[in-house]
Parts: structure tokens; sequence; C-alpha cells
């Protein structure tokens, strides 16, 4: 207690607070007749109070702080005001509800005065009150009219409420400008309520869970942030009790009443569902937090409740070796074709290409399930996708590598594109250098020669330019090491069985560009590229990036016919090696199965510490082909561990 303390020595302020004190210390004792100086008894009393003195100073301590309590619980209890204010926007927003229970929701420019505002607000609580009374007037003749008993008086027509706003303790004048106005901390009074302003508190802008939830797999809620982050914000999870059931003693109804709801124990983002949890809908309760202050919470139910799981998975097995995220010297890189919705969900899919596979495995929200587990449980470093819709990446892919720390960028290709993903912990993007082969080949001068050499063959030179492959490039910086770079490239060639030699073009712009990323822009930059290449390691392809060249009378040239052959030679300076080796296939369906995936590394600066085995010919033949109820892609992931040299 600081006001204990014996005061300076001729200090003035000294004997002021001596003066003012000693009457409540000393109850009693005499002071000089001048009131400047003070008996020896008093002075020793000072020093030294009493249990009795010390009873009266820790009653004024009480108080005081009992006071300071309340105060905060009435900042506390006091309703809240959210005011959304950036700069990029002319207007701002405020959302608060009104006494009578509606909730307003208001745009005002920011160069507005506050007054009018004000204006607006009152106008807006009149019309409350005036609604209010009318439902109140309604009630009453329905008593009436049903032989109820009298009511009371109907009050007298409600004047405009007084609003004002106030900024520490002060009421802010009403010709202050809204954005500068709408502070922190104000404080809104409408009639007697008051409204504690927050101003651009941390908000969910989006938030959506999927709709197909299965026991055993994973539940990522797609969600979007304004100022604040999902590492920041709480998420509780809820279930429904079962119909019938006792309710348990920790249930809760909190999240909504229409429903009986029971906490699952689970505070984090993602939740995973178990097979007790068949039959019941979800409910997640998240506040969204930025580390200093939270914002208003949101709520939102399962549409669907949560379903059995196909049982084991293909990659079930493959996940025992993947149990945790590797050591920092170790990048654990996927490559993986997930099979794009767009191709699944045909006519020509379903009776042709796959028609082993139950239809509903073929559905997007059910094989997003195995797609999400099946990522998640391999704890990446880096993931590069193929075939992904738009969507896919948006709405099921980001949330879900998200809450489990990678982030991703999108390379669209038509109506699909190409995803990496990089673990955030280990890896910061630099850059991004992507390209549609076809534009390159037309307008870089860096394939010019190759253009000339294509243009021999105008037929040939037509079929190229048609396709629409893309080479998706990221520039990745260590956040252990800075001096440690990488070039990850991923791809995904052209498909069809006769364009060996539209691939053999494809991936000599590929090289190219790496190439010139890798060395002209960030020299010495160590290459990983992965991708689907539609090409087993029989063909030109293979023997071109393994071997470094390919001669222009390779069989590849002609792979469509002699009207199309357009012989050349190529060469690159890469000294590449696949990672996983040559499997005997990275794509089983039910007319051809073989090896057209890999994971090409650049053996100047890595090692291959380890290759996650490939689900075994049984697994993969459960169902007689992929896809499948347990496999979600025709594609087989390919999972590797590299070492830097």
């Amino acid at each position: 207690m600081s006001f204990l303390r014996p005061p300076s020595t001729g200090s003035p302020r000294s004997e002021w607070g001596r003066s003012r004190l000693l009457p409540h210390l000393c109850a009693g004792s005499p002071a000089s007749d001048s009131g400047s100086r003070v008996p020896s008894a008093a002075r020793f009393m000072w020093r030294l109070p009493g249990r009795a003195a010390l009873r009266g100073v820790r009653s004024v301590v009480e108080q005081r702080s009992r006071a300071e309590a309340a105060s905060e619980q009435a900042a506390c209890a006091m309703e809240r005001a959210v005011v959304r204010c950036v700069p990029s926007e002319p207007k701002l927003s405020l959302s608060f509800a009104l006494a009578d229970g509606s909730h307003k929701n208001m745009q005002r420019d920011q160069s507005e005065p506050l007054g009018r505002a004000l204006s607006r607000i009152a106008t807006n609580a009149l019309k409350g009150h005036a609604k209010a009374a009318a439902a109140k007037k309604n009630r009453k003749n329905r008593a009436q009219s049903g032989g109820g008993e009298a009511c009371a008086p109907e009050p007298a027509a409600a004047c405009e409420p007084v609003v004002k706003l106030y900024y520490r303790e002060e009421a802010v004048a009403d010709d202050v400008l809204n954005v500068d106005a709408w502070q922190d901390g104000a404080v809104l009074q409408i009639g007697d309520v008051k409204y504690k302003v927050e101003r651009n508190p941390p908000a969910f802008t989006e938030l959506q869970l999927p709709r197909y939830i299965m026991a055993g797999f994973p539940v990522c809620p797609k969600l979007s942030l304004e100022f604040g982050d999902s590492a920041s914000s709480v998420f509780r999870w809820y279930k429904e009790v079962k119909p019938g059931a006792a309710e348990p003693a920790e249930s809760s109804s909190r999240p909504g009443p229409s429903s009986a709801w029971t906490e699952t124990g689970v505070a984090e983002r993602v939740y995973t569902p178990c097979n007790a949890d068949i039959g019941l809908r979800l409910k997640l309760h998240c506040t969204p937090g930025n580390g200093q202050r939270f914002g208003p919470s949101r709520e939102l139910e399962s549409v669907c409740p949560v379903e059995a799981g196909p049982g084991t998975c293909t990659f079930d097995h493959r996940h025992l070796y993947t149990k945790k995220v590797p050591e920092d010297s170790i990048i654990r890189t996927v490559s993986y074709n997930i099979l794009a919705d767009t191709y699944a969900q045909t006519e020509f899919s379903r009776t042709v290409l796959y028609p082993y596979c139950a239809p509903y495995a073929l559905e997007l929200d059910y094989r997003q399930n195995l797609i999400q587990k099946e990522l998640t449980g391999y704890n990446a470093d880096l993931i590069c996708l193929q075939e992904v819709d738009r969507e896919v990446f948006s709405d099921s892919l980001v949330p879900a590598l998200e809450a489990f720390g990678l982030e991703g960028v999108f390379r669209i290709k038509q109506h699909e594109g190409l995803a990496t993903f990089y673990r955030k912990s280990k890896f910061n993007l630099l850059s991004q250098h992507d390209i549609s082969f076809q534009e390159a080949l037309e307008s870089d001068p860096l394939h010019k020669d190759l253009l000339e050499k294509l243009a021999l063959n105008p037929l040939a030179q037509e079929k190229v330019l048609q396709r629409s492959s893309v080479l998706q490039i990221s520039v990745l910086q260590s956040t252990k090491d800075s001096s440690k770079k990488i070039c990850v490239a991923n791809t995904h060639l052209y498909w069809h069985p006769n364009g060996g030699y539209i691939r053999l073009i494809q991936m000599a712009v590929a090289l190219a560009h790496i190439r010139h990323v890798s060395c002209d822009l960030y020299p010495g930059l160590p290459v990983i590229f992965c991708g689907d290449f539609n090409s087993t390691p029989s063909t030109g392809l293979y023997h071109f990036v393994i071997n470094g060249s390919i001669l222009e009378d390779h069989e590849d040239w002609a792979s469509n016919g002699e009207e199309e052959r357009c012989n050349m030679s190529l060469t690159h300076l890469f000294k590449l090696k696949s990672a996983c080796g040559e499997p005997a296939y990275t794509n089983y369906v039910g007319g051809f199965h073989g090896c057209l995936d890999y994971i090409f590394i650049d053996l100047n600066a890595f090692e291959v510490e380890q290759v996650i085995p490939l689900p075994s010919h049984e697994e993969v033949t459960t169902h007689q082909a992929l896809p499948s109820v347990s496999h979600p892609s025709d594609h087989i992931a390919l999972v590797c561990d590299l070492k830097w040299k």
C-alpha cells in the first residue's frame, strides 16, 4: 500500500498528503496549531501503524477494489457493437443488437459526420420499439379475443431515444468523421443500453463444414478469417445426444436450443469422428482470435449425420511409415494425381473407364474424405498434386492441409490444374514461375530454336500448340537456413497414348524453363520435379530425362504416325534420377496399368533416405481396380524422404 510509505521531509506535497491521511490513520491524535507540524506520537503511528489503523486502510482498499471489479464487470456485461473499418473501402459497417432483440447491420460512409450515423441509429431504435409495441398489441388482442385476462393499458408513444458515442468518458462531437469517431473501446449509448465498440475484431468471413462426414476421417472446416488467425482461435466440437439416450451430466445445449448436444472433448480445429458418432450430427462452436483478443463467436451444424467409413484403406499401412513430420534435414515429398471430379463424374467414366467402381465412391464428397485423410497422414513437407479442381483446392485441400501446417498455391489449366503445398514451419515461398507450354513455346525467346525445329512439320506444330498443359514452379527457401533454396516443379503432361512426341516437346520446354529459374534467376538452385508424365520407363521421355538426351531417330518422334513425325535431337544439362525408382505401376485401371508418375530429383543436391512402400497388389485389386471405395483416385501417390547432400 504505497500511501503508507513515510513522505519525504520538507516536501509541501508530502505535508499535504500527511495532513489528509493522518486523521484516518490516527483518529483522535492532536495536530499542531498551525497544522504544519505533526506531534511525535502521530509521527510514530505513521511509521508503525496499529492494527486498527491497518484495518481502516484495508477497508478503503477493499472498497476501492470492489468498485474497480464492479466497473470491469459492467464493461464485460455491455452489449457488443462491432465496427469494421478498413482503409481500402469507402464504407464502414456497424453491427449491434437492439433492446427489442432485432439485429442491425449498417453501412455508413467513412467520411460521413458522426451525427448523421447516430441519427440513423436513433431512427432504427425507434422503429424497433414500434415493432415491439405492435407485437405486444397483437398478443393483447389475441388474448382478449380468446377470453384472456385484460391487459395493462398501452404505454404512451415512444420518443426517439438519445443516442451518443463516448470515448474515454467524453462525448464524441457530431462533426467528427465516422472513420475517426468509431474507435476501439468507445461506448455507444442507445437510450439506457450501452454497447462496447469493438473496431476490427477478429472475425470469420467464411465458415463451412463438409457435407459428407465419415467415422475415422478428419473433419476440416473451411474457414477464412479477417483480423485474426486460426492458430489463435478457439474451437469446440459437440455431437448430438442420441435420441432416447439419457443426457450426460456434462451435456450442453449452449450451441443451440433446438437439440441436446454434448461436448466431444476436442478443442481443436480438426475433429475425427469415431464409430460411436455414427448417426449423429456434429456442431462446431468457434471464436476467432488474433493472440490479443477474440471476436464474435460462430456456430454451425453438419448437414448430415456421421456415416460409417469404408474400413481399411489402401493408404492405412503406408501411414505407419509416416507417423511424424520428419526432422529438418529431411524433405518428405509426395506426388499424386488425385483424379479431378470433372473427369470422375462423367457417364464415360462411370460406364467405360471405371464400371467396377461403386457410383457413390466416385462422388466428390466421398472421395474428398479419403484424399484428406491420405494426404494429412503422410505428414509431408512437399505435396505436388495433379488434376485438382479449383473448388477442391479452395474448399477441401486448403482447409485440410492448412490445419496440418501446410500452405498451398494453385495453377489452373482448363477444367482443373496443379497444386503445390509446402510445410510452413520448414519453407517460405520466395517466388512462382508458372507457364503454359503453348504460350511459352510461342512467345518466350528461350524456346525459339525448339519452335523453329517444330515448325518444319506444321501438322505436328498445330497438335502441340493445341494442348493446354501447364508447368508450376515454386521457389522455396528454408526457414532454418536461408542459404538453402529449392526449385519445386510440378506438371501433368499430355495424356493420349499416341502423344509421345508431344510429351517430348513439353518436357523440353519444361526443362529449359526450370534451367532458367534454377540457373539464371537463382544460380545453383537444386531441383525437385514431380508430376504425372503419362510416360512409362520404356518411353523416349523417360530416357530423355534420365540420360540428358534423345536422338532424332527415336521412335517416339513418330508416335502418332509418319504424317506427324518431327525428328529432332534434344539435350539438357541436369543430372536427374527417379527417387522412387520404376514401380510396376502408379496407375491401375480396368484396361491399363503402368508407371506414369515420378519424383525426379537433382542428384547433385539430394539423396533418397527412404521410399514409402506402395500398396500391395492385393490391396490395389481388392475391388478389382482403382478408384474404389478404399482408394480415391486411379493413381497411387508416390512418397519419399529426401535428404540434403
